[in-house]
């Protein structure tokens, strides 16, 4: 079984930045696709990133309205899966979402129902 449990938000004036943990328990962590989502008030979650397994590469994947400001990162030794933010907005405020998968193939990394294993989520609020 996997459990994930995610770092703190918190409140963040537009432009400033973030960091962002999330902790796996369990085994074979370098084999699980992590990534991030996020449901900001009223709307839908949403992908944020991704970082693909070991043997896929470690490679990382982006939603545009995040390409270039936020940063996506794994460390095996910690077990931890990181999202860095930075030059933040406020419509990036939101509820953000660590997630694990195994098996996932490129073309599904976006998707919601790729993730079998789910943090409880952590409020980022942007505001001055």
């Amino acid at each position: 079984q996997v459990r994930l449990v995610e770092s703190a938000g918190g409140l963040v004036q537009p432009g400033g930045s973030l960091r962002l943990s999330c902790a796996h328990s369990g085994p074979s962590f370098d084999t699980y696709t992590m990534g991030w989502f996020r449901q900001a008030p009223g709307k839908e979650r949403e992908f944020v990133a991704t970082i693909r397994a070991r043997a896929s590469g470690g490679r990382t994947y982006y939603a545009d309205s995040v390409k270039g400001r936020f940063t996506i990162s794994r460390d095996s030794a910690e077990k931890t899966v990181y999202l860095q933010m930075t030059s933040l907005k406020p419509e990036d405020t939101a509820v953000y979402y660590c997630a694990a998968g195994s098996g996932i193939i490129l073309s599904q990394v976006r998707f919601e129902s790729s993730y079998a294993y789910w943090g409880q989520g952590t409020q980022v609020t942007v505001s001055s």
